[in-house]
């Protein structure tokens, strides 16, 4: 069994203190590991609690990934900037792509429920403006096809290849 606190130092063991920072909110992997290393927590202590964790189901990236989806899926974020968030988490590209086809979100419904919260329910009285709600949209990370679905607007779907 794992020391409690490491004898040398008198600080928490690399386990207890990720359990600690899981108690608090769901962490991907990778995450835990850089908090633990910014702690002063060697790799390969880190490591091993990360292993102990995962195996006693405390720690799990899908389940994370799946938080987060639902979490900025509600917050109003759009699947292409959920994509960046989750790939900065450290996450491979086929448990970002199974994560996002199994959230139940209707991103169109989303993505005109965030423009009416933005600007109402009036319609755009012009291109211009029409162009504005696009690029708010856009920004919150939904694709050109739904943004050119909810706004009626000309977007162009190169903005779908940056992601």
């Amino acid at each position: 069994m794992a020391r409690d606190r490491d004898d040398k130092t008198d600080k928490p063991s690399a386990y207890n203190k990720a359990l600690g920072l899981l108690a608090r909110r769901e962490h991907s992997r990778r995450e835990l590991k850089l908090k633990l290393r910014q702690k002063g927590y060697e790799s390969e202590e880190a490591g091993a609690a990360l292993d102990r964790l995962g195996e006693q189901h405390y720690q799990d990236d899908d389940r994370f990934a799946e938080m987060l989806v639902r979490s900025r899926a509600a917050q109003g974020y759009g699947p292409m900037r959920l994509r960046a968030e989750l790939k900065s988490h450290g996450l491979s590209d086929a448990r970002i792509r199974a994560v996002l086809d199994d959230a139940e979100v209707d991103w169109d419904a989303n993505a005109l429920a965030q423009l009416r919260r933005r600007f109402g329910t009036g319609s755009a009285p012009d291109r211009e403006e029409r162009a504005r709600r696009a690029q708010f949209l856009l920004r919150r990370g939904f694709p050109a096809a739904t943004v050119r679905s909810v706004t009626h607007a000309d977007v162009d779907d190169a903005a779908d290849d940056e992601a």
